[in-house]
């Protein structure tokens, strides 16, 4: 190894210090660009020639200890400045004792800074030989070892996170498209981690990709918002479209080598929180929909016309549940409209003028069917339209319908229908509990009317 320094001036050394006299530094050939790539460097390094003098010293070096270059080149080894006596030996053996060895060797030592202060260092060192294959020195690579520590935590969380997190998470680059993927977000998405990469999220998320890209995109230009969001998506996937929440997180990610901030694209963590969304939906409907039944039985109740509190009933149970309702009461076999919501725009229900006339429902139509298996019935249009509303006897505007049976004292009185639109979705098993709560209710206030009415 040369003995030229980092320096292109002279290193004195301070007497005292166990090195040897100080020579002027011959400049060789590519020496300055060789000194600004040492000095460039983010880890701390030295050399030693055979004899375990300093050549070469780093400003990260620098940094560490304290000691310029200009008092650390020249020393020979670290004894009576850098490691503390009773320490010189060991370290200088197992730094001079890896030029005869091949491949590194780390070490950890206790170093002296210039301020007196110790600092806990981890070493790499290796042997350098030179152009005939003799050993000619040694060069240290060394930094703190907190943080060679903190560095292989961020590694080890790194690993951990893409592989056994419990977030999904999803590193996208500035075209937000997917650059590293971990096993729970492939699993949430419902492919393999290899197929999402560099593909756009829009092919795998039917519906609500534009909000999340929406959020990509602004922690893009400007920052990570304070709180993490909730985001409801539908997937794409092999056994038909899912609905899904995700609440997220987001990171942005800019490199670090850089002397301005440079977006290298957006860090996503996410966790499938539909379940619990769902159970939190399904409790705050069942809560509301409670409400309204009693607060319906207590209007009701204040009604001194049967048929008025029939319609006081179907009035609270449609808030929020469908967009209109029907009342068929049976006449021998026949059933007549007695009360409805209006056709063209939202309205209370009110018993039917000049009622009176059968209804000419189809075979098969689920009002039929309701009263025939004396329980609900639930149908939809599909693709139909005004045309399937029509057949039915029912509003154009309507798409889903929910017929449940009128029952008091062991006999079927009617049928009560509520209607929905377009737009909204189809009745489901619990909207035909409640539809049957609301039956039971206006099936009693009917029979009392007929009892009434004698």
């Amino acid at each position: 190894m040369s003995a030229s320094r980092s320096e292109t001036a002279s290193a004195p050394v301070p007497d005292g210090s166990g090195a040897g006299p100080a020579s002027t530094a011959v400049p060789e050939p590519g020496g300055d660009l060789l000194a600004a790539l040492l000095d460039g460097m983010d880890a701390a390094l030295c050399a030693f020639d055979a004899d375990g003098v300093v050549t070469h010293w780093n400003r990260e070096a620098e940094r560490i200890l304290g000691w310029p270059a200009d008092e650390a080149v020249g020393r020979r080894g670290f004894a009576g400045w850098a490691v503390r006596p009773a320490d010189a030996d060991e370290v200088q053996g197992r730094l001079m004792a890896v030029m005869d060895a091949p491949g590194r060797q780390v070490h950890e030592f206790a170093l002296l800074k210039k301020d007196g202060g110790r600092v806990l260092v981890r070493t790499q060192s290796a042997g350098v030989r030179g152009a005939d294959g003799t050993p000619a020195g040694v060069y240290c690579a060394f930094s703190e070892v907190h943080a060679q520590i903190d560095l292989e935590r961020s590694i080890a969380l790194s690993e951990a996170l893409f592989e056994d997190g419990s977030w999904g998470v999803v590193l996208v680059d500035v075209d937000l498209r997917p650059t590293v993927v971990n096993t729970y977000a492939a699993r949430a998405l419902g492919t393999a981690r290899a197929t999402l990469l560099g593909r756009p999220l829009g092919e795998l998320i039917v519906q609500g990709v534009e909000d999340l890209e929406g959020a990509l995109q602004h922690v893009l230009s400007e920052g990570a918002p304070a709180s993490p969001a909730e985001v409801w998506v539908t997937l794409r996937t092999a056994e038909g479209e899912r609905r899904r929440c995700w609440r997220s997180g987001f990171l942005r990610l800019s490199s670090p080598l850089a002397e301005e901030p440079v977006p290298l694209g957006v860090g996503w963590l996410f966790q499938d929180v539909t379940d619990a969304r769902l159970a939190e939906q399904d409790a705050d409907r069942l809560r509301f929909r409670s409400n309204q039944l009693h607060r319906a039985s207590r209007t009701a109740a204040e009604c001194e016309d049967p048929m008025e509190a029939a319609t006081t009933h179907l009035d609270y149970a449609l808030a929020g549940f469908a967009d209109h309702a029907l009342v068929d009461l049976a006449v021998g076999e026949r059933l007549v409209r007695a009360a409805a919501t209006p056709a063209g725009a939202p309205g209370p229900a009110a018993p039917v003028a000049g009622g009176g006339i059968p209804v000419r429902y189809p075979a098969g139509h689920p009002a039929l069917q309701a009263v025939d298996r004396i329980g609900s019935v639930r149908a939809s249009a599909g693709g139909a339209g005004e045309a399937w509303a029509a057949e039915r006897q029912w509003p154009p505007d309507a798409a889903h319908a929910l017929c449940a049976v009128l029952r008091s004292r062991g006999r079927t009185l009617g049928v009560l229908t509520f209607l929905r639109g377009p737009s909204r979705p189809a009745f489901e098993r619990p909207d035909a509990a409640y539809a049957e709560s609301v039956a039971v209710r206006v099936a009693a206030a009917v029979d009392l009317a007929r009892v009434l009415g004698g």
